[in-house]
Order: C-alpha cells, then structure tokens, then sequence
C-alpha cells in the first residue's frame, strides 16, 4: 500500500432541496389550498477516525468530495427526503487544516469518532408554510440554503509514546523490530525505511509505542533527504530516543547527536521540550566504548541530558534497562 500522508481536498456538504409551490385540487372540494411541501436538508461531511486505516491514499486521487443533496418538496404537503451524509474514513492522528492560513480546523486524536466538518444546507419552505388569515393562497416559496464549502488539508501525524531520531543506518529498525512485533524493512545500505513504521513494546500490564522515521541526515530542516516530510510523525510523542552508531566512519556519536539535535531544533524547538534519552547502538561489535561514552556524557550534560545508554539492538545488551527507563518517565 502506497503512505500518503497528506491531501488537499474541497470538501462541499448538500444543499438544502427547494420549497414547493402547489395547491391543492380535489374533486369537490374547490378552495382547497396551498400544500407544497419544504424541501429536504442537505447532507454533511462527516469525518469518522478508523484505527484500522494508516494512510490517506483514498483522497489522493479524490480532490473534489460532496454530500447529497436534499430533495425538493412535493404537493399534498410532502417534505422532500434529506440528503444523505458523506462519512470520509481517515487515520487515527489525522490533522485538519485551513488550505489558505493553515489553521488547524480540527485534530481527530479519538479513536472510532466522528467529526461534522461541512453541514449541509437546510431546506426551503413550501407555500404551505405562509398561509394566513389574510392570504389564504401564498405563491411564496424559498430556496434551500447551500451547504458549506472548505478547502481543507488533510495531515496525518502519528500517535506514538517516542519518537526514534538517528542518521541512516544507525539500527533505528531493526531495534523497533527486536522491542515490538513490528517487522520495517532492514537492509545494509541507507535510507531503507521510507516511511514511519509503528511498534508497540509491551511492558509488563501496559504498553508504549515507538514511531521509527526515515533516517535524518544534515539540513533535513531545509528540505534534505526524507527526514522533512516525515519529521511531524514525532512531534506528538512524549520522549525522543536518539539513537547513534559508533561506527559510523564520517561522523562520531558526539558529532551525530550534534546535528540530529541542530535540525530537530531548527525544524521545531518545541521537540526538544520532550525527555530526551540517548543509545549508543551496537555496542556489542565496538571495542572500548568506555572513552566515547564519557566524551558523549561531557556533551549532553551541558544541554542537562543525563539518560545515556550503551545498547545492541542485535544482542539485546543493555535494551530492557532503556526501555524500562523510558516507560517510567511517562509516569
């Protein structure tokens, strides 16, 4: 399945069917009077939050969205039919936005329910309804209203416990896939995750959730590489886990925890509000770690960081102390 995790749309609720003119005509009975009915209401655009849906690729292709319109009404006093509601199914997380200002409309963050975004017009009134002692035959109809228009933007943010942050090939997967029953795709060359991937990690009678995003690489806040576009899926989570790769050959862990922290802090300095916790990855295959953790230690108490671990997503050293830390913080 394609990840879309964005769309523009316009949305339009039905319009209200028009009032009829009619009078009634019977055998016998002459002055029988007006009886146009009202008409029918327009339908609304509802937006119903599925947990069993993870993307937005069903308004990828659907620009232009519309309720029904409502009926007209008919002679002998008949209200036309309301016009059925068009129920839209969008992602747990799902951000509604103002396509013009970008203000948010509506954040759907409830499972399973429902939000009434465009209501449909209401109906206009037969002549039935102006009938009075002083005119007994009213020719007096009205229109039905126009339902709401928006022009909106559909985005979808994750709901996640911790948000993993790492350079390419740091093991951000495969550690999401060792902690939780999720199964990312791992592979030996960058970027092979091309879209968040959500793990739940089971903790004794409770749970979190661990959002993996596409590695950052330097100037990710300008629009480099995939960590942009995919940056908001961690700004709902309540910790970052930073996780760094002693053997990376270009930069060292204190170098790459340097420009993670930069570009998160450029692209959004409200992340770094969050707990911060920090792994050393696969210290299991690194000699000596003793030198790199105390220089990376000096670093991150300047910035008041003291969660520092040395793990191995592959061995399990050290993952289940991290884990519990992380949990207990949310507590």
């Amino acid at each position: 399945m394609n990840y879309i995790d964005e769309a523009l749309i316009e949305i339009r609720a039905g319009n209200g069917g028009s009032g009829c003119l009619s009078f009634r005509r019977e055998k016998f009975i002459p002055r029988g009077g007006p009886d146009g009915g009202d008409g029918g209401r327009g339908g609304d655009i509802i937006f119903h939050v599925k947990d069993s849906i993870n993307t937005l690729i069903e308004f990828h292709h659907k620009k232009i969205l519309q309720a029904q319109n409502g009926r007209p009404g008919a002679g002998k006093n008949k209200t036309g039919a309301d016009g059925n509601d068009l129920i839209l199914e969008i992602p747990l997380g799902t951000l509604i936005l103002d396509q013009a200002t970008n203000n948010l409309i509506q954040d759907c963050n409830e499972p399973n329910k429902k939000y009434t975004l465009a209501k449909g017009g209401e109906g206009g009134l037969g002549n039935a309804r102006f009938k009075s002692s002083t005119n007994q035959a009213p020719r007096k109809t009205t229109k039905g209203e126009e339902g709401e228009l928006f022009y909106i933007k559909l985005e979808l943010q994750s709901l996640a416990d911790v948000g993993l942050v790492g350079f390419p090939n740091a093991g951000k997967s495969t550690f999401l896939s060792a902690v939780s029953a999720a199964r990312p795709k791992i592979g030996d060359y960058p970027f092979t995750t091309l879209r968040p991937n959500l793990g739940t990690v089971k903790m004794g009678y409770g749970s979190m959730v661990i959002a993996d995003i596409p590695g950052i690489i330097e100037g990710a806040s300008e629009g480099l590489g995939l960590g942009l576009r995919f940056l908001k899926h961690i700004s709902r989570t309540k910790s970052l886990l930073f996780l760094l790769d002693p053997i990376n050959t270009e930069l060292s862990p204190v170098q790459q925890f340097k420009k993670l922290h930069q570009e998160l802090k450029k692209y959004d300095i409200s992340l770094l509000e969050k707990n911060i916790f920090v792994a050393v990855n696969k210290c299991d295959i690194f000699e000596d770690s003793k030198p790199l953790l105390e220089e990376l230690g000096l670093e991150l108490s300047k910035l008041n960081i003291r969660n520092l671990y040395p793990i191995s997503a592959v061995t399990s050293l050290g993952v289940k102390k991290l884990l519990e830390k992380i949990y207990s913080s949310f507590n």
